[in-house]
């Protein structure tokens, strides 16, 4: 994503709507090569964006008008209009879209400040991105699930974990595993109306789209949170819950992004929980009580 890091440095990036800059982002390496002049474009002459025509833009562009059409409904707008009229918006100017990064030079109360600062971003831009209808439908799918299958690798299996031992503790079904084979078995033995819960930050993990496949041919919902809406996951899952942590440090790791899947998983048992009522409360309440026995 060299281009887009480029331009990213420029200081027009301010005038760019934050919520087209988290979309950009998530889309950008799977864009053509005339969708990228585009988007290119649109993110070094943003000022230029509202008082062009498509034809003018196209021009510009070095794209189709076709293409304009197209980058503007994956952004999440009907038409190029609706584009234009957030690049406009006095409201739609961005926040600083690159967080900074973490170096070799920084002393403890930088890293944690960046830290602490990079997580928040990913949580707000998380939230604005969500789509409560999608959210909605992922409850829906769990209130319906006689079982559910939690899959991650890494430290995603580590969510998957947090998000199963939610789901135990109210009395679901479930099972978790970052074993493929494992992931494979409980995908197979899935039924029509249960839930195959996958969380990929890429959305490019194998192991996970075999089972994913299986779990969708055995008639399951597969649910899915990742960072990026065009991966293969995304492509084969019912139900996609998006994240928006794109911070990078040292590692190339950030503990946003499974702070932000977090959030999710919880809202989604918190959901639950309210809509089951009494019954699912009092199970919990067992479960509390049963490990108290392992407190000092």
């Amino acid at each position: 994503m060299r281009v887009i890091v480029r331009v990213m440095n420029e200081a027009n990036i301010d005038r760019v709507p934050h919520g087209v800059l988290i979309k950009i982002r998530a889309l950008y390496d799977t864009l053509k090569s005339a969708e990228r002049r585009l988007v290119d474009y649109l993110l070094e002459n943003p000022v230029d964006v509202q008082g062009s025509t498509i034809v003018e833009m196209a021009g510009r562009a070095g794209c189709s008008e076709a293409t304009i059409v197209r980058i503007s409904k994956k952004l999440g707008f009907e038409g190029f209009p609706e584009l234009k009229a957030a690049f406009g918006s006095e409201d739609g100017q961005s926040r600083k879209f690159e967080y900074e990064g973490i170096t070799a030079t920084d002393d403890s109360v930088t890293v944690i400040k960046k830290v602490f600062d990079a997580t928040r971003d990913a949580l707000n831009d998380t939230f604005e991105l969500l789509v409560p209808a999608d959210h909605e439908r992922a409850v829906e799918a769990l209130l319906g699930a006689s079982r559910i299958v939690f899959a991650g690798l890494g430290d995603a299996g580590v969510v998957a974990m947090e998000a199963c031992q939610r789901f135990l503790r109210i009395g679901l079904s479930c099972n978790v595993s970052e074993d493929p084979d494992l992931q494979l078995i409980f995908a197979e033995h899935l039924q029509k109306g249960d839930v195959f819960f996958a969380i990929s930050h890429t959305g490019r993990s194998r192991t996970i789209l075999d089972a994913m496949r299986r779990a969708a041919k055995a008639g399951a919902t597969v649910i899915l949170i990742t960072n990026y809406p065009v991966s293969p996951l995304a492509k084969h899952s019912d139900v996609v819950l998006l994240t928006a942590a794109f911070s990078r440090h040292l590692t190339g790791e950030v503990i946003s992004k499974r702070v932000a899947e977090l959030c999710i998983i919880e809202s989604l048992y918190i959901s639950y929980l309210i809509r089951r009522g009494d019954g699912a409360l009092e199970r919990l309440a067992r479960s509390n009580e049963a490990v108290k026995i392992n407190k000092l």
